[in-house]
């Protein structure tokens, strides 16, 4: 496997003959659980929880994408570039017990979740190969998921993704012009026009994105600003339980409307490579806010995941926040 950079849209993309399976792997039998006989390379674990050996952990991907070994050997090839998927593929595994996921399981338990997520992000930003690492978790079937048991993935990567450049490209160019952040704005304009914010809880709010990719998309913010993930997730304990309970009522109402989603975690990069011609890091602090993003998968509009030239969502954000506002959530 290599990474390939297309020289109009300057994405990465990784790529290579794949012996093995190119579907899903749902698995029969589940590795993850406490006894498997399947052999796992654990990384990290959480502190322990009452009447269980742990609470979450981190191992490695059994089958990664990205390698720690070596270095990039970044390389032209004519115009152009190339480069060995050295980095880092985790599982975080979000819980030892198989039947509980972020939506059921309970505050303190997602809580440890995001404690080991913040702490491997901020370990493997020390690596200085490594530009960004994305946290995110695909359910479903139509979703792209890989494994029965809860669980998240997490890869380190060389280069920052597509997606996140545009953010940064943004927030820098709305910086410079008005010395505030573009996210810190959005958020004081849904509060004060209350139609699209779907959930505030203590210092973090859920809110259907004015402009929906697809339908019934949800973000989930820090009121207060803050560009590093890692940083809220480590420093503010109290501030990450009422997170953990926002992400579990914002994932039932979703499900609600469909099982199956994607959900993303959008952390600052790497401060270890400043850009000297984008500039993005000098001011990144002020510019950039983190923030979690979740893409359900709506079969029945699935015109929504085709058109992607110019995103369509047949349903409103105004309209989806009222529905899933009606939603019955537990807690």
């Amino acid at each position: 496997m290599e990474l390939r950079k297309d020289p109009i849209t300057r994405s990465w993309v990784i790529t290579g003959d794949d012996p093995g399976e190119t579907g899903p792997r749902i698995e029969s039998a589940c590795r993850f659980c406490e006894g498997s006989a399947a052999p796992l390379q654990i990384i990290a674990k959480s502190p322990n929880a009452p009447g269980v050996p742990w609470s979450a952990r981190s191992v490695v991907h059994p089958t990664p994408l990205y390698h720690i070994e070596g270095e990039a050997g970044r390389r032209g090839d004519g115009i152009y570039d190339r480069m060995h998927a050295v980095g880092a593929h985790e599982v975080l595994v979000e819980n030892p017990r198989h039947d509980r996921h972020l939506w059921n399981a309970s505050d303190d338990e997602i809580a440890h979740v995001l404690r080991l997520a913040a702490e491997r992000i901020l370990d493997l930003k020390r690596d200085p190969r490594i530009k960004y690492v994305s946290l995110f978790k695909d359910y479903g079937k139509n979703a792209g998921q890989e494994f029965n048991h809860p669980t998240s993935q997490i890869t380190a990567t060389m280069f920052v993704p597509r997606r996140v450049l545009y953010e940064l490209r943004a927030g820098r160019e709305y910086f410079i012009g008005k010395e505030r952040c573009v996210f810190c704005d959005i958020i004081q304009q849904e509060e004060r026009q209350a139609v699209r914010v779907l959930e505030v809880r203590g210092d973090y709010l859920s809110v259907c994105p004015y402009a929906p990719r697809v339908p019934y998309e949800t973000w989930i913010l820090p009121r207060n600003h803050d560009a590093s993930f890692e940083r809220t997730g480590l420093n503010k304990p109290g501030l990450r339980t009422n997170l953990a309970a926002l992400i579990r009522r914002t994932l039932q109402r979703v499900r609600s409307v469909t099982e199956e989603f994607h959900l993303v975690l959008h952390t600052s990069p790497s401060s270890l490579h400043p850009s000297k011609n984008l500039g993005y890091w000098k001011t990144i602090d002020d510019d950039y806010h983190w923030h979690i993003e979740i893409l359900p998968v709506v079969v029945s509009k699935a015109r929504s995941y085709t058109f992607k030239e110019v995103y369509y969502s047949p349903v409103s954000s105004e309209s989806a926040v009222k529905q899933l506002r009606e939603a019955k959530i537990d807690g």
